[in-house]
């Protein structure tokens, strides 16, 4: 398999299923920020992170591939069906979440990003996943039914998760978490 086709040399890219669009498409521009932040989770897995940690974030960037392929396919090719997900991948977000927050202080402020390479990769992470998440809301309120809400909710909580998992790799490796105190005028 050829990695260059000089198929997008004119700025369009193909769908699955068929079909292209421009490179800029807001298809594109979600699925591809899909992949930005499954580059980054690939980023925090090879840093030295516990065994569980690793597996887990494996098993979501296998997850963020299944979201990407929903993303890339043509929702007006319906011979063109991408692989599935279902609510078991949210659940395994939310076990993670409630497990590492069993091992950490109460959340009692903004905390800056930061406090470890880990969680300033992790908070990177969070921000890539909430703007494939605007950018999924937006191609999912233009094309109207081409989105399984499933796939915005799934984002949604892996947010969620980067951050508390931002939070418990400052404690694994006995960083200092930093809280915002707003300055009073």
């Amino acid at each position: 398999m050829k990695i260059y086709t000089k198929t997008g040399d004119d700025g369009q890219t193909m769908l699955f299923g068929g079909g292209r669009v421009p490179k800029y498409h807001q298809r594109i521009e979600a699925y591809g920020t899909v992949d930005e932040l499954n580059s980054f989770l690939g980023l925090i897995r090879d840093q030295a992170v516990d065994q569980k940690s690793k597996t887990l974030l494996k098993s979501i960037q296998e997850n963020l591939f299944v979201v990407g392929s929903i993303l890339a396919t043509n929702p007006e090719k319906k011979n063109a069906v991408p692989p599935s997900i279902n609510e078991d991948i949210i659940t395994e977000l939310e076990t993670a979440i409630d497990e590492m927050e069993l091992d950490l202080p109460p959340l009692e402020r903004f905390v800056l990003p930061g406090g470890h390479v880990v969680a300033s990769y992790a908070h990177l992470a969070r921000t890539v996943c909430r703007r494939a998440e605007r950018r999924t809301i937006e191609l999912a309120v233009s094309e109207s039914g081409t989105v399984p809400d499933l796939v915005i909710h799934y984002l949604n909580r892996l947010s969620d998760f980067l951050f508390v998992f931002s939070r418990k790799m400052v404690y694994h490796f006995n960083a200092e978490e930093i809280e915002w105190n707003p300055k009073k005028n």
